[in-house]
């Protein structure tokens, strides 16, 4: 397989896996009971669209999805800045074939202060060679306590 076969099929499966993650949280909203609408990808920080029934509440979700079980997200550094009170992520694991997801419902505040507080520990700590970390635009999101898991009830719906 030449390497450019191969870049681009890795290439679809990291989308594929994200348009999966935001189906299944779209899917998960309705089973709820919920009004949810999957976005057009040109739409910036914003996946899926929920409300109520009576559509007198609403918010705007951001989906970011694993293929595997790791409570570990990836963000961008703009996140630490994108936050309103009617704006959440929503972090899923897929967990294989076999397994239904596991959705990690957190507020855009508590992300923005989570990745912000230990992109900063990171920077401060020398790397394994003992240099300083390189600054990059990457963050990451951990709920290894599952403090969030299926946690619905945070988007006020």
């Amino acid at each position: 397989m030449s390497t450019q076969v191969y870049r681009e099929r890795h290439s679809m499966d990291r989308i594929m896996v994200g348009v999966s993650g935001e189906y299944f949280v779209a899917a998960e909203l309705s089973r709820l009971g919920y009004v949810a609408s999957v976005t057009l990808r040109n739409t910036q920080s914003i996946d899926i669209l929920a409300a109520n029934t009576d559509a007198t509440r609403s918010v705007v979700i951001q989906v970011k999805t694993n293929r595997g079980k790791k409570k570990k997200w990836m963000v961008g550094q703009k996140a630490e800045d994108n936050w309103s009170k009617t704006l959440f992520y929503v972090f899923v694991n897929l967990n294989g074939l076999d397994q239904r997801p596991d959705y990690h419902v957190v507020p855009s505040k508590v992300v923005a202060r989570y990745i912000t507080r230990t992109h900063q520990e990171w920077l401060e700590k020398p790397d394994r060679a003992g240099k300083p970390h390189r600054n990059s635009k990457r963050r990451h999101f951990k709920d290894p306590l599952n403090t969030y898991r299926d946690r619905w009830d945070l988007l006020g719906l």
